[in-house]
């Protein structure tokens, strides 16, 4: 797998080792591990490694600013050997397989923002969350003419040219993720959508 997986965590459990174990299952030769201020560092230094490298802020910066700083590291490290990279939460609600997959459809088209998108329809997603979703999406297609099916999901790939780009993205917390996809849009870049599990 020639794209490097980037994993932004803050105070992170046992979940973010299954998270790695899944990635390295799927012999990804690159992780990038962001520890945004954590409190303690113990799981950071179990998953450190060849395959593993792990990027420190002192203090909590936001997701913005620790996906922002994966960024800088793999395009002056690995951008010369991969086709770009696949963002993923450290909480283990994106499977290994549907990671997989949208690092896949990477590979066949890297020009493409890649989103891993979630049934809201589905029975276990908790009302709230299938309102907000719906409210969000609404207001992409309505405000900036932009269909997007789950806009607050994590689990993203993006090639080299996305990831300079989106490195000069505003924002420092989530609202950088939504800045984003609203890139997306002044970049003349598409969208492809794929279908993961609704894990909550």
């Amino acid at each position: 797998m020639n794209i490097c997986a980037i994993v932004p965590s803050l105070n992170p459990d046992e979940k973010l080792l299954d998270v790695v174990k899944g990635l390295r299952d799927k012999n990804y030769r690159h992780i990038i591990l962001v520890n945004d201020g954590s409190e303690k560092s113990d799981y950071f230094d179990m998953l450190a490694g060849e395959d593993c490298t792990v990027l420190t802020h002192e203090v909590n910066k936001g997701k913005g600013r620790a996906l922002k700083t994966a960024f800088e590291y793999y395009l002056e490290h690995y951008s010369d050997e991969c086709a770009g990279v696949v963002l993923c939460d450290g909480d283990n609600q994106h499977t290994p397989d549907d990671i997989y997959r949208c690092a896949e459809a990477l590979t066949e088209d890297n020009t493409k923002l890649i989103l891993g998108v979630r049934d809201f329809n589905e029975k276990n997603v908790p009302p709230r969350s299938r309102f907000g979703n719906k409210m969000t999406s609404f207001m992409f297609r309505i405000l900036a003419g932009l269909t997007i099916t789950d806009t607050q999901t994590g689990l993203r790939a993006i090639g080299n040219d996305g990831v300079r780009e989106f490195l000069k993205v505003k924002g420092e917390r989530f609202e950088y993720e939504t800045n984003m996809l609203l890139e997306t849009k002044r970049l003349g870049m598409d969208i492809r959508e794929v279908t993961i599990q609704t894990i909550y």
